[in-house]
């Protein structure tokens, strides 16, 4: 059995899996050694674990990992990954982002061409070409965008995604910033999805992350929705490593 964690900027998820099988899943606000002493308490036979950070957390996690199991891999820069990496800075690239590529070239082929979109406290946009890495973009999360015209202006109120269509014209405040968030990111991702697929052919488009599935609710295309690609995609690198 795999213990697979994954840290994000706003809660961290822990995955158990039984071969390629997730068999139960835990989310955190933020990862404590206690909370990782109870999953091996409750799991004694976890052979091997991998943990992957973007946010903060108690180190004390890695000491407990890397003493009572015998193959502990902290995911960063170093860390040989079954995909081909293109990005300049590899030391810079977030390892969310080249664990979610890695789910997914195990999961629709190494022969594809992809558009992995992470929809985040920031979205994430990358291209995997032919099972390379090539990079991408990031750009505000809905929540974040949500909070800067709270914190950044005199009047607006903090809103959230809204549970019907957004309207082309918000006919109050509230509607119109809900409006303006939802269509701005739809619009943004219909333009990437539009201009990869002039530029690369036949392109897969993989929505993960936890707004994915709203998002993909609002676009035409044809879309693949996996929320668990990147713990998908660590569970492959650290069955990679041994």
């Amino acid at each position: 059995m795999n213990l697979i964690i994954d840290i994000g900027n706003t809660t961290a998820k822990a995955a158990l899996f039984d071969g390629g099988d997730i068999v139960e899943e835990r989310r955190y606000g933020s990862l404590t050694t206690a909370d990782t002493e109870s999953i091996l308490a409750d799991h004694p036979h976890i052979e091997a674990a991998i943990l992957c950070s973007v946010g903060s957390y108690d180190k004390g996690v890695d000491e407990l990992l890397s003493g009572s199991i015998a193959r502990f891999v902290r995911f960063g820069a170093e860390t040989p990954v079954p995909i081909g990496n293109a990005y300049a800075t590899p030391a810079t690239l977030g390892s969310d982002r080249l664990a979610a590529a890695v789910g997914a070239v195990s999961l629709y082929g190494a022969d594809k061409n992809l558009l992995i979109v992470d929809f985040g406290s920031a979205i994430t946009v990358d291209t995997v070409l032919r099972g390379t890495f090539m990079g991408g973009n990031i750009s505000p999360g809905a929540s974040m965008r949500f909070r800067a015209l709270a914190d950044y202006t005199a009047a607006l109120p903090l809103c959230s995604l809204p549970d019907g269509d957004a309207p082309l014209a918000g006919s109050s405040t509230h509607e119109a910033i809900e409006a303006g968030v939802v269509r701005g990111i739809t619009g943004e991702i219909a333009g990437y999805i539009e201009e990869s697929r002039r530029l690369h052919g036949d392109v897969a488009v993989i929505f993960t992350g936890g707004d994915a599935n709203y998002f993909a609710g609002k676009l035409k295309n044809t879309i693949f929705v996996n929320p668990r690609l990147v713990v998908i995609g660590l569970n492959v690198i650290l069955e990679n490593i041994r």
